[in-house]
């Protein structure tokens, strides 16, 4: 188990659910629990983490998300309720044959979820996505800073 966690605890626009329990018999998922489960898939913290940047150019919010191995018919992007992107998707475990032997398993596998409150200037109705060599790349543009017009004033006197 993890202690470190994985994103920027401080971050005001993460929206990022963590469960310090996870793993644990009493934690989550448990009927006694102060932290109730948010997926009952015991796999979906396992790739949960998915790596996303986020840039803010003067032109736009660009967001890139690694997501190795899934197709584009695998991930799902969304903005909800006007200011929040949601970037969420699953990866499939391989199928076990009978006479197949595991040596290691390291490729996490399950659904992850992430999103991120969007700042007022992000124009969410003109959002693009695509993806690239296993590289997911989300676009907002950004509404133009209008200058404030600056008006002379007469001095009198």
């Amino acid at each position: 188990m993890s202690l470190i966690r994985r994103s920027n605890v401080f971050d005001p626009f993460s929206l990022d659910l963590w469960d310090p329990f996870q793993g644990f018999p009493f934690g989550s998922g448990s009927n006694n629990s102060l932290f109730p489960r948010i997926s009952s898939d015991s796999e979906t913290a396992a790739f949960a983490g998915a790596r996303i940047d986020w840039k803010e150019t003067p032109e736009a919010h660009v967001f890139k998300a690694d997501v190795p191995g899934l197709k584009k018919e695998e991930v799902k992007v969304e903005v909800e309720d006007g200011n929040v992107l949601q970037i969420s998707g699953e990866r499939n475990k391989e199928q076990d044959e009978k006479n197949d032997k595991w040596h290691r398993v390291e490729r996490s596998s399950g659904k992850f979820m992430r999103r991120f409150r969007l700042p007022e200037n992000a124009k969410t109705e003109q959002i693009k996505a695509s993806m690239e060599n296993g590289v997911l790349t989300v676009t907002l543009p950004k509404e133009e800073v209008k200058k404030p017009e600056v008006k002379p004033v007469q001095i009198t006197g």
